[in-house]
């Protein structure tokens, strides 16, 4: 991507999240207030997250389950999921709080997934483009692997199976998305997402 690209979509995400934001406030409160009262602790979840350049940022999202430790993996039948938790990540209202990291220019709409560390931070030659643009609320590889967690119930290893076979193929997808960006396709990306 050239610097005028990365303007135009930085443009675009500055827009954009703004005024998604004025609308969806009102959804983001409420169910920040019942996160809160079901896990009974604050309802919204920050974890450090691996961003533009490798540098690390704190990406926000409506809590979906109990504080328990666990695996950073998560499954649709992780026992950790909270009733409203499985609402929340079925129709997305958990990531809204995502559209703030793209306001401030964590994130933008469109991008490889931010990880936690200990993935993208770790990636070697070619595969370090991903570094060079924002991490994204959706992008192809999300949609491709948007039932990602009924693929990893559907295994016995999910961890293994994530890290060599979904990963893999992942990077590969983000890699094509970067060297062949338009907002064209960001916007159909967009769309894509909200129809499901």
């Amino acid at each position: 991507m050239s610097k005028k690209d990365k303007l135009i979509k930085r443009i675009f995400d500055i827009f954009f999240s703004f005024l998604a934001l004025l609308i969806t406030w009102p959804i983001i409160l409420f169910a920040w207030i019942i996160a809160s009262i079901e896990t009974k602790s604050n309802g919204m979840f920050s974890q450090i997250r691996v961003g533009e350049n490798g540098k690390l940022f704190k990406i926000y999202k409506i809590k979906t389950m109990y504080d328990k430790k666990g695996t950073t993996i998560t499954t649709v039948n992780d026992e950790r999921i909270t009733k409203s938790g499985k609402i929340f990540r079925k129709y997305k209202i958990d990531e809204l709080p995502q559209l703030w990291n793209v306001l401030i220019g964590d994130m933008s709409f469109v991008g490889p997934r931010p990880d936690v560390p200990g993935y993208a931070d770790r990636l070697k030659g070619e595969d370090r483009i991903i570094l060079s643009v924002k991490p994204g609320i959706t992008g192809p590889a999300s949609i491709k692997y948007k039932n990602e967690e009924e693929i990893l119930a559907s295994v016995k290893n999910p961890k293994d199976y994530n890290d060599k076979v979904i990963w893999p193929e992942k990077v590969k997808i983000n890699k094509e998305y970067i060297k062949n960006w338009s907002l064209k396709k960001d916007i159909e990306y967009i769309i894509k997402t909200i129809k499901g």
